[in-house]
């Protein structure tokens, strides 16, 4: 069965047509109309610093936009896979279980919850079906929008390979669960295939780190001179911003998910 998928030229939608060009029917950004009944959904802004330049970006791009689209899908046939965030859950997230009660913070936290309450009660009313994927962070080197917003592995990893000193926000002691792009790929995959409908799965590695290990054995294995500094998180991002983040992959392994590329081997292919 093919796949339509909207968002599919952003990091992980590009990934994941790239992956299965073969299933794929790729939405033009401008359309609203599905061309198969199983649907892959990735519109998205990526942060919660959009406010800064626009209080109503997440709302139009997460929200408005979405609803053009389910306009579209009143459709028994048709299944609605939402990729979401694990950030719905709120401000410290330690081993989140989807049955867990949802409490975000910040413009993109809040209207990515909004957006899957929207899905669920649309499909409820008109006997659509759907899926929700909550992911943790995602990486690789195929993102080419990292920053201190965004993706900041990728962009502390371009820091250390010119050995600028990275500042650290508490020190790097804070956990977060990476999942490497074509590992997040692959399990949409599967849970598109196997997972049950409507329902909400978490997707992640389920082995959470402490953020300054991860930088450290970044910088050692590119070999960098980059000083590591310590330095109080600001207030807008004590704000709205996780400080811990883990989500349990209990339901997501019962699938028979098996993790391609270690943290390790990630960080290696972001060295080159």
């Amino acid at each position: 069965m093919s796949i339509s998928v909207y968002g599919g030229t952003g990091f992980i939608g590009g990934a994941f047509c790239k992956m299965f060009p073969d299933k794929v029917v790729l939405i033009d950004r401008d359309k609203r109309s599905p061309q198969s009944a199983e649907i892959l959904y990735l519109i998205s802004t990526t942060s919660n610093y959009n406010i800064l330049e626009s209080t109503r970006l997440d709302v139009d791009v997460n929200l408005v936009v979405l609803m053009e689209v389910l306009e579209n899908c009143k459709n028994e046939n048709i299944v609605f896979n939402y990729v979401s965030s694990g950030f719905v859950y709120g401000n410290d997230i330690i081993d989140a279980k989807e049955e867990d009660a949802c409490n975000p913070n910040g413009f993109y936290s809040i209207t990515k919850r909004a957006a899957e309450m929207l899905i669920i009660s649309f499909c409820e009313t008109f006997n659509v079906k759907y899926r929700i994927f909550r992911l943790a962070n995602v990486y690789g080197t195929e993102d080419q929008e990292t920053s201190g917003k965004k993706n900041a592995l990728g962009f502390l990893m371009n820091q250390l390979k010119e050995n600028k000193e990275l500042t650290l926000y508490d020190g790097g002691n804070v956990l977060r669960d990476y999942l490497h792009v074509d590992d997040v790929c692959r399990a949409i995959k599967l849970v598109m295939d196997k997972g049950d409908l409507n329902s909400i799965y978490n997707i992640a590695s389920g082995k959470p780190e402490r953020f300054y290990d991860i930088i450290k054995r970044a910088k050692d294995f590119i070999g960098s001179s980059s000083k590591l500094t310590a330095v109080e998180a600001p207030d807008f991002y004590k704000k709205v911003q996780a400080k811990n983040f883990s989500l349990n992959v209990e339901k997501f392994k019962k699938l028979g998910f098996e993790e391609t590329l270690s943290i390790d081997e990630g960080l290696k292919l972001l060295c080159l």
